[in-house]
């Protein structure tokens, strides 16, 4: 299994992007999918869980701001981000169950300037 993400980049505060996550070698439905993040120094943080089309939040700071989502037609997992904050600065990477080494993807990085 593969898992590929994009979407990252530099953008001011308060602006949005959309991270992408395309899985290949598995159906996106067969697992349950992840997004986490990690900031230099921090540890790495559960930002949203998707499992069939059910999605939660782990970050109380994410959960009014950030949408996770799934496409099983194209194979993708989406993160919706809205209302960037500096805070918000960090390397995302998807994941999927059983959370292996293997269940990861490269990360995407995103930088939100003040």
């Amino acid at each position: 299994v593969q898992l590929v993400e994009s979407g990252g980049g530099l953008v001011q505060a308060g602006g949005s992007l959309r991270l992408s996550c395309v899985v290949s070698g598995a159906s996106l439905g067969a697992a349950a999918m992840a997004w986490y993040r990690q900031a230099p120094g921090k540890e790495r943080e559960l930002v949203a869980t998707w499992d069939k089309g059910r999605n939660t939040f782990s970050a109380e700071s994410v959960k009014a701001r950030f949408t996770i989502s799934g496409d099983n037609v194209a194979n993708t997992l989406y993160l919706e981000m809205n209302d960037l904050k500096p805070d918000d600065t960090a390397m995302y990477r998807c994941g999927r169950s059983p959370w292996g080494p293997g269940d990861w993807g490269q990360g995407t990085q995103v930088t939100v300037s003040s």
